[in-house]
């Protein structure tokens, strides 16, 4: 096999790649060889067949499969002689083969960068630390019980006030007519919830079971339906009853209810779910951080085609948003060219954090285990109720599935080890500093686990 570099600019390499006739021919000998002791020819007792006769009758399909297989080994022998780091799959381009002839072609890739990974021992983290105050117990102790607040008929003459359910039909016009969804009977509507169209609920504070009144609203302009944004409207309403909430006694027997001992051991637990929370989010906090680190301390060359890769994944993503009309608000007050200027940027980010990632997680022969995989596997099922095994069979079925669950995992592993060389201090902080993080988008591409 002859390999000539034709090309070597930058991170880029071209070369050209001649298998000699005699190798081909050769292979297609074993290979015919090989073929004709199982078989059996019209005229010919299994396994007999002369090798011109298997020639003639199987030379074709034979020479095709040795010439994938010849690709395929040189590639393989070309990288790993010449000592190549592809940051993607080449690109092979065949000549033209005649047959007896060598088989050339002509392989471009871009390689991964070299670069000296910065001294991780020297990283400077802070972690912050949320104390779970007793007041965020309460608030969540409440919430519990909310959820399992009871109604029972308000005594005559009771005003509606917020909290109350009221018990209502209404009939809703716009210019007078009659609109999809603006009629219902006994519909329950809870007073103070805000989950009407806005101003609606506000009107029939102070309104008595039987009472009837017009309740005019305008719809917002950014209402989903279309035909109705912005647009003034008239709810004939009919208050038919009303309803008191009762929330349930905080205490012992509550505690009882949800599973728990007593009170004090349903705080406990509420407690340690919510530290496990505020740990989830410092942790993200850190690794954001981290990542900021990685990023600004490793400058070197970007393989294009990789960033063109993660922009066309960012920009197809963006595009689904907008058709979907679920774009942010900063995002909605950009032109296209600014987008794409900025999504590039983040691309390139995340290419460069994605090596970087790689280069040390394959320093530390740090790997994702099988069991690592499986319990990821059953989580993401878990999301599927009644469709689990099928969702577990698609990802043992499908490599790409189980590589994007590996990624994420990988790329924990990696962050958790640099973690643990880094100086990293702790401090006291709250919720609401601790998830004020900058907008720069940091999160590593796929390729971090590969």
């Amino acid at each position: 096999m002859q390999v000539t570099e034709t090309t070597a600019e930058g991170l880029k390499r071209e070369y050209r790649v001649s298998i000699p006739a005699k190798d081909i021919d050769g292979k297609v000998t074993s290979k015919l060889t090989e073929v004709g002791r199982d078989i059996q020819l019209p005229g010919f007792r299994r396994g007999k067949a002369p090798l011109p006769v298997l020639k003639m009758r199987l030379g074709k399909s034979v020479l095709g499969e040795v010439l994938e297989e010849a690709l395929q080994e040189s590639v393989a022998r070309t990288l790993e002689d010449k000592e190549l780091k592809p940051a993607m799959q080449p690109q092979i381009e065949i000549g033209d083969y005649k047959d007896g002839g060598d088989l050339e072609y002509t392989m471009s890739l871009e390689v991964l960068p070299d670069f000296t990974v910065m001294d991780l021992a020297t990283i400077e983290l802070e972690r912050l630390r949320i104390p779970v105050a007793e007041d965020v117990v309460d608030r969540a102790v409440a919430s519990f019980a909310e959820n399992r607040k009871e109604s029972e008929p308000a005594p005559d003459g009771h005003e509606a006030a917020a909290g109350d359910i009221a018990v209502i039909d209404f009939r809703g016009t716009v210019d007078g007519e009659a609109f999809d969804g603006g009629t219902a009977e006994d519909y329950h509507l809870n007073l103070g919830a805000n989950t009407f169209v806005p101003g609606f609920e506000d009107q029939l504070i102070g309104a008595k079971a039987g009472d009837r009144k017009d309740v005019k609203i305008a719809f917002p302009e950014e209402y989903p339906a279309e035909t109705l944004a912005g647009k003034d409207a008239v709810f004939d309403v009919t208050v038919k009853e009303l309803r008191t909430s009762k929330l349930p006694e905080i205490d012992d027997e509550f505690a009882k209810s949800l599973g728990a001992e007593d009170l004090n051991a349903l705080r406990e637990a509420v407690k340690a779910d919510i530290e496990r929370e505020y740990s989830g989010v410092s942790r993200t906090r850190l690794k954001r951080d981290l990542l900021d680190i990685l990023a600004d301390g490793h400058e070197f060359e970007l393989p294009p085609g990789m960033v063109e890769v993660e922009f066309e994944a960012i920009w197809t993503h963006y595009e689904e948003r907008k058709a979907q009309d679920r774009l942010d608000e900063d995002e909605k007050d950009k032109s296209e060219d600014a987008l794409k200027a900025e999504y590039r940027d983040i691309a390139a980010r995340r290419v460069r954090l994605g090596i970087v990632l790689s280069a040390i997680g394959a320093g530390q022969d740090i790997e994702v285990s099988n069991e690592e995989l499986n319990r990821a596997i059953l989580r993401e099922a878990q999301n599927y109720p009644g469709r689990q095994r099928e969702v577990m069979e698609a990802y043992q079925k499908n490599a790409e599935m189980r590589d994007g669950l590996k990624a994420p995992i990988y790329e924990d592993k990696v962050v958790d080890y640099i973690v643990e060389l880094a100086q990293v201090s702790e401090k006291d902080s709250t919720l609401e500093e601790v998830i004020a993080m900058p907008e720069t988008d940091a999160a590593p591409a796929g390729e971090a686990a590969a």
